[in-house]
């Protein structure tokens, strides 16, 4: 932090950022500099930045950039088993999309659906417009490879999401209910620190 505290005052870069930071240590970075933004994965299937994370950035006045809102696309609904994807596909390693896991996992889309239908959406911009929906100081990022998709994800920002389709959405995805880890454990090993 410190050196790029230096490439700050150097004019080199404007902003400090810092990724997959536990909160000790995002509150040591932030001492050594302010910290604009905190990158970590969250979504509906991944909630563990909401019991210290969150709230460390909004004491320190950070911003949250929220990366796979989509759960790594698990919640636009269209992944129900691990032949949904394709041999090369990197979710393949990831333990949450291991065919034991998804059995379980794809449990929790049925809410998803009929919430999305009761809001008139699609299952990922209703994902992506409940991750905008916890703070103002949440930005979801979520990663497409087509401008079709891009387009509808965009569209979440327009969506008002009813109390009731809120509850629902939290009473079935709670902390902690996603079957298997986000990354394989070596993976595991290397963010929150």
């Amino acid at each position: 932090m410190g050196a790029m505290a230096d490439l700050k005052s150097e004019g080199k870069i404007r902003h400090l950022g810092i990724s997959e930071a536990a909160p000790d240590t995002l509150r040591r970075a932030h001492a050594t500099h302010p910290i604009t933004a905190l990158q970590t994965e969250y979504s509906l299937w991944t909630r563990d930045a909401e019991a210290e994370l969150l709230p460390v950035c909004a004491e320190l006045g950070i911003g949250y950039v929220a990366y796979a809102p989509l759960g790594r696309g698990f919640l636009s609904a269209t992944i129900n088993d691990l032949a949904d994807l394709e041999e090369n596909d990197r979710r393949r390693d990831h333990p949450r999309f291991h065919a034991e896991n998804m059995a379980q996992n794809v449990r929790l889309l049925d809410t998803l659906r009929s919430c999305a239908e009761a809001e008139g959406c699609t299952p990922a911009q209703l994902a992506v417009a409940w991750v905008l929906s916890r703070s103002e100081h949440i930005v979801p990022v979520p990663g497409t490879r087509r401008r079709k998709w891009l387009q509808q994800n965009a569209a979440a920002v327009d969506l008002s999401l009813s109390p009731q389709t809120i509850a629902a959405l939290e009473n079935t995805f709670v902390a902690g209910v996603a079957a298997g880890t986000r990354y394989p454990a070596g993976q595991m090993k290397r963010i929150n620190l």
